[in-house]
């Protein structure tokens, strides 16, 4: 999983070198929520990319005993291989958001294959949890073609405002920094579970401990975005994401 990553950054920073201006081009009209705007001390926590028979058991372990729900974009492939595990996510309370079959860019996909990583996907989740609404990219590779897809069935895009990139198997201790120095009120955080070792677990609790003792309450993704019946989402074209980076 860690060289599907790999690949996959690679491809984004190709996709924002290489075709740049025609990319932004193209995609001046979309828009994607990376955080939101809210009146109080809420964050969310998202996890991508299991679930995995080891790196989730320890994770949700952590959330219970913390008493946080967070939002798992789950990958298809990996939810299919372990239903119990998906299962128990739902009954913990956590909110399932599709993270697409095969952590391929789907930008690279025909517009058959995409509605397919969708609809496997889907397919999956409905066994054991509600209908997805949530959808995440893989790699948080995103064109006009996969944003109009994901709109077509329904699906909210969600894209995260910090990434401690703790699938790259940094200290936990350099996770825990990463995340409680960028935190601020509407905070999307990106974690993950989709192989093992990975510090997240243990990174997991330290940053709720530390979070709660500066006034931040926990809150899955809808939660979060429920915040903004007095304020407007956060939003952000896909021109200005490929600016930041």
């Amino acid at each position: 999983m860690k060289q599907v990553h790999i690949i996959l950054c690679s491809c984004f920073i190709f996709a924002i070198v290489v075709m740049g201006e025609f990319v932004q081009n193209q995609l001046d009209n979309d828009q994607i929520i990376y955080k939101a705007q809210v009146p109080r001390k809420v964050i969310a926590l998202t996890i991508d990319d299991g679930p995995h028979y080891k790196t989730t058991p320890e994770i949700l372990a952590v959330l219970k005993e913390k008493q946080v729900k967070a939002t798992f974009f789950v990958l298809g492939i990996n939810a299919e291989h372990s239903p119990a595990l998906l299962a128990q996510e739902v009954l913990d309370g956590h909110e399932i958001g599709s993270h697409a079959y095969s952590h391929l860019a789907l930008p690279t996909l025909t517009k058959k294959n995409i509605e397919e990583e969708f609809n496997k996907t889907e397919k999956i989740i409905l066994s054991q949890a509600p209908q997805p609404v949530l959808f995440r990219p893989p790699g948080g590779v995103l064109n006009s073609k996969v944003a109009e897809i994901a709109k077509q069935k329904g699906y909210k895009v969600i894209l995260w405002s910090i990434d401690p990139h703790d699938w790259q198997r940094p200290s936990t201790e350099k996770v825990v920094d990463f995340v409680i120095k960028e935190a601020k009120p509407g905070s999307i955080v990106l974690l993950h579970d989709g192989q093992y070792p990975l510090p997240t677990a243990h990174a997991i609790g330290t940053i709720i401990d530390t979070l709660r003792k500066d006034g931040y309450e926990f809150v899955t993704i809808s939660e979060l975005l429920q915040y903004n019946n007095e304020y407007h989402p956060s939003k952000t074209s896909i021109k200005e994401l490929f600016d930041r980076y």
